[in-house]
């Protein structure tokens, strides 16, 4: 069973599309399982300025993405790096446990973007090895507490 808001950002998702000339952009996701995600961000003075997001999967995964674009908006590179899957998960006021993966790739497509524009900007990112641009889908592992 799915919460409203989580029905509300399936129905009437924010930020959808893409922005052009974005200042990072991330995908995430598996055409194996049917979810993938990317997010557009426009940065300007380390802060998130707008997001956009482009989905192809479930209702849960297009309403993640959708509080994950409105969750970042105006927080600076730091702040947005700090949102987690669960926050997203909260945010929606729960996801049902086999939908939790949606929420990780939100948390992942953010990521991802962000790591584009520290690549872009030849910034390292947080992981403390300074290489933002060795990020890879696959790396991702973003179904390994769900059931199959």
């Amino acid at each position: 069973m799915y919460s409203e808001k989580v029905m509300d950002h399936f129905m009437n998702p924010r930020n959808v599309g893409e922005i052009e000339n974005a200042d990072g952009v991330g995908e995430v996701g598996n055409a194996k399982c049917g979810d993938i995600m990317k997010m557009y961000l426009k940065i300007e003075n380390n802060v998130i300025v707008d997001a956009k997001f482009k989905t192809f999967g479930c209702g849960a995964a297009v309403a993640t993405s959708s509080m994950a674009t409105e969750m970042v908006i105006g927080k600076t590179v730091d702040e947005a790096l700090q949102i987690t899957n669960k926050a997203v998960a909260e945010a929606l006021d729960g996801l049902p446990p086999v939908k939790m993966h949606c929420s990780n790739l939100a948390e992942e497509a953010i990521k991802a973007a962000i790591d584009d524009y520290m690549c872009k900007n030849g910034l390292s990112s947080g992981d403390g090895k300074g290489n933002a641009c060795s990020r890879r889908c696959d790396d991702i592992h973003h179904h390994e507490n769900e059931e199959d």
